[in-house]
């Protein structure tokens, strides 16, 4: 397509959609500033009143939003919610595009590039930020790391995906509750007295599906095994709070205890099924709450009260 007659007051976007026709039709490598600008029908000057340089074309949206986030960061906002802003309405752009067809535009060496500078300097500013709030040199750091992995490792999940197929908000929130928090309580452990050990044993461990981590036995019989939940979070509600969510989540006819276990799965339905199905009481079969998720809530093993909760995708 030529754009050589195109009006002089060009936007950015003209100029990136025509950078990333020449992408696909010629190579990266193979297209200059030049030949961007004749494409667009714009002067040279005016590619660089947009861009600093080629890369650049692809990487200014995502960039906006990660400078974003370090002012937040600095501005003392919670690491995860400046995190999770640069997600929020993020629609399919030049860079998605690009991810999503990088063999044929020749960008995987540019863009593992120019990813691994933007990740270091995100995992830097998180790092600064856990050393101002008091976290030690090294879980700052590695923590830092982490979160800046998180978010990049779902921007090119997105991509790879079809970036016109879902939202990058909830895959973004997913990587980042992957990573462990950085606080002074390292894990949140819940002890349960289990009078029938072996059966409940298989049921969180087989059926709900909790790798066992470790698992210790003492004389006269006695036996603990530890099993992995994934993230731990620890959610305090006031009695109107659990009335409303009682409401929400059953009929009414089975109140919260002062205890209730939630398990985040990826389908309440089939894992309520799954669960009743190994010998969990159904107390209120899977409905979707007023913030979004899908929960089901049984009586388990041991006698625990379960939620199990299902979080909207888009």
């Amino acid at each position: 397509m030529n754009r050589v007659g195109r009006p002089k007051a060009s936007s950015r976007d003209t100029l990136a959609e025509a950078a990333c026709e020449l992408f696909l039709e010629q190579g990266y490598d193979a297209t200059s500033v030049a030949d961007i600008t004749t494409r667009a029908g714009v002067s040279r000057s005016s590619f660089f009143n947009y861009f600093s340089s080629k890369a650049d074309v692809l990487w200014s949206g995502l960039d906006a939003r990660l400078d974003a986030a370090t002012t937040a960061l600095r501005a003392s906002v919670p690491v995860r919610e400046a995190l999770t802003a640069i997600g929020d309405d993020f629609r399919p752009d030049h860079l998605a595009l690009a991810i999503a067809h990088e063999a044929a535009m020749g960008l995987a060496a540019e863009l593992n590039r120019e990813r691994a500078a933007r990740q270091l300097r995100l995992a830097r500013a998180v790092a600064e930020r856990l050393h101002r709030d008091g976290c030690e040199g090294l879980v700052g750091e590695v923590a830092g790391s982490a979160y800046a992995g998180a978010v990049f490792a779902a921007v090119w999940a997105w991509a790879q995906g079809g970036p016109g197929g879902s939202a990058l908000a909830p895959l973004l929130h997913a990587a980042l509750a992957l990573v462990p928090s950085p606080g002074p309580v390292r894990q949140l452990r819940l002890v349960v007295r289990a009078e029938q050990f072996a059966e409940a044993l298989e049921f969180y461990r087989d059926v709900v599906g909790m790798p066992q981590a470790e698992a210790y036995e003492a004389e006269g019989g006695a036996r603990v095994a530890i099993l992995d939940a994934g993230r731990a979070t620890l959610e305090l509600a006031n009695p109107a709070q659990v009335e409303h969510i009682d409401a929400v989540e059953t009929d009414g006819d089975a109140p919260s205890d002062r205890l209730r276990i939630g398990f985040e799965v990826a389908d309440a339905d089939a894992a309520a099924s799954a669960l009743t199905a190994a010998g969990a009481e159904l107390q209120a079969s899977a409905r979707v709450t007023p913030w979004g998720s899908r929960n089901a809530r049984l009586r388990a093993p041991a006698g625990l009260q379960v939620t199990l909760f299902q979080e909207p995708t888009a």
